[in-house]
């Protein structure tokens, strides 16, 4: 991308977008729409699960979130953790006689209620693949396996027939499996040194594989050579994806959320991650074979302060759920991550926005309802709204700074649906202020017309919706027109345009 000064004229263009549609495209994979559930304050007790509310079901499933998500037609769901996976023994969940137990992840007790089969099952009902993530700190290759055994297997083996005993008869068929959550980290539970991790890694997942050999097999990782080059050469032949997580705005200990302009320079950086992340894969002789999960992903991280007094502690993870927090600069670098995995759709096979609900999730879960945060209607768009295939585009763009910073005005890709011959173009549109003008070229040619589109802005970059104004940022269906190729893009917003 070009650098050149920000000057706003409909009479020139300070974006252009060149699409080559002769050049091969990429099939992605929709599992980069996913989404993550932990047990953490309330996600999923108060969150997605809630016996005895007027909203639930007889199973205490809250049947307006379960809605609000095949809306959002989320394709995969990581569950337990996390850091709570690290402490966490899945056999205490399951079966008719569970007992609380203390979360040491996050000091407080879980009373084992919602398990493995509430898990599927809310899996099923909004039409998701369960992910498991395995308890690679205190846990054990053998408890990793067993876990394979109880959702897998038919009826052979102790596991397997307590699933039945539970009322299961059929295999819950989980596909997707992960070894640990960021075990390189000293705050988690279980930490290990590299050489540790992929000695642990490799005997885990010959475990679970002599279980289930089609499993599709996923372990903790980074974008960095050391770690990950060592775990790729101990396991590298038994997996498919490394897993790899990002947050932008750490606000673990202080709630204090960055300003528009600060979150868009950073707006490059998921982008470098997979970068690397791909070099190391290659390094390591896996080009190609192994794939890339960037399974918990959020600009905000979530705020837990560590302290010694944990009622104060624990009482201000309800920060989280301030949705003043989650404005514009939330959909516009949520729409420029989603970008960056569908331009590396060759080597990205899955992302897990982290969290579904509440903390920094794109839904609120309230008692009388929930609230669809700026970040829904982003998730919205690129569910409902694009191809099914990623077309070779180059953008040449004015720049934004920010002291020694500066990203591109705008970002975009675009999309090819085979099925109807159409081409869908995402442009987002990052000035907090200012409309930028972009010319699109495909094969040389400018466009012309008038296109159906879906747009989504705010009256100001810190608009955000809330139980009073539930509404202030939606996605608003509209037509749009390019003459001699140009199109006007509205500040800090994000245009889906279907050109036919």
């Amino acid at each position: 991308m070009s650098e050149k000064k920000l000057n706003i004229n409909v009479e020139n263009s300070d974006a252009a977008i060149y699409v080559d549609t002769h050049r091969p495209r990429v099939r992605y994979s929709r599992m980069l729409f996913g989404q993550f559930l932990e047990h953490f304050h309330r996600q999923v007790y108060g969150g997605i699960f809630e016996p005895g509310s007027p909203l639930s079901d007889e199973h205490g499933f809250r049947l307006d979130v379960v809605e609000a998500l095949r809306e959002l037609r989320v394709p995969v769901v990581r569950w337990p953790g996390g850091c709570f996976v690290s402490a966490y023994h899945w056999a205490h969940g399951i079966g008719p006689n569970r007992r609380p137990e203390y979360d040491k992840a996050w000091r407080v007790e879980d009373p084992n209620t919602f398990g493995t089969d509430e898990f599927v099952t809310w899996c099923r009902m909004i039409g998701a693949e369960p992910y498991i993530c395995t308890n690679g700190g205190t846990g054990s290759s053998q408890e990793m396996s067993d876990w394979v055994e109880y959702c897998n297997l038919a009826e052979v083996g102790r596991w397997a027939k307590m699933r039945l005993a539970s009322g299961f008869r059929e295999p819950h068929r989980v596909n997707y499996w992960s070894i640990g959550n960021e075990n390189y980290g000293d705050w988690e539970m279980g930490a290990k040194s590299a050489v540790e991790w992929g000695r642990f890694v490799a005997e885990s997942a010959k475990m679970m594989k002599r279980v289930d050999p089609t499993i599709k097999l996923y372990a903790a990782a980074l974008p960095d050579l050391d770690w990950t080059l060592t775990l790729l050469r101990a396991a590298g032949q038994y997996l498919d994806c490394v897993s790899i997580h990002g947050y932008w705005d750490g606000l673990w200990q202080n709630n204090q959320p960055s300003s528009y302009s600060t979150c868009m320079m950073r707006a490059l950086q998921p982008e470098a991650a997979v970068r690397m992340t791909e070099n190391v894969i290659a390094v390591a002789g896996f080009e190609g074979r192994i794939g890339i999960a960037f399974d918990e992903w959020n600009l905000r991280g979530w705020h837990h302060p560590l302290t010694d007094d944990w009622p104060a502690d624990i009482a201000s993870r309800d920060k989280n759920d301030i949705n003043a927090t989650y404005s514009m600069a939330d959909a516009i670098f949520s729409a420029g991550f989603l970008n960056s995995c569908l331009r590396h759709a060759s080597t990205v096979r899955m992302a897990n926005m982290a969290p579904v609900v509440n903390t920094r999730g794109p839904l609120f879960v309230h008692s009388r309802g929930i609230v669809m945060r700026t970040t829904y209607h982003v998730l919205w768009m690129y569910a409902n709204l694009l191809g099914n295939e990623v077309c070779d585009a180059y953008v040449d763009c004015a720049m934004m700074c920010e002291g020694d910073s500066k990203v591109p005005v705008v970002d975009a890709v675009v999309t090819h649906d085979g099925a109807h011959g159409q081409y869908h173009a995402v442009l987002v549109n990052r000035h907090a202020d200012r409309a930028v003008t972009c010319m699109m070229m495909s094969d040389g040619v400018k466009l012309n017309g008038s296109f159906a589109a879906t747009q989504l802005s705010g009256d100001s970059t810190e608009a955000y919706n809330d139980i009073d104004q539930p509404d202030r940022v939606f996605p608003v269906a509209t037509q749009i027109a390019f003459a001699d190729g140009q199109v006007v893009i509205p500040p800090h917003s994000i245009t889906s345009v279907t050109i036919t």
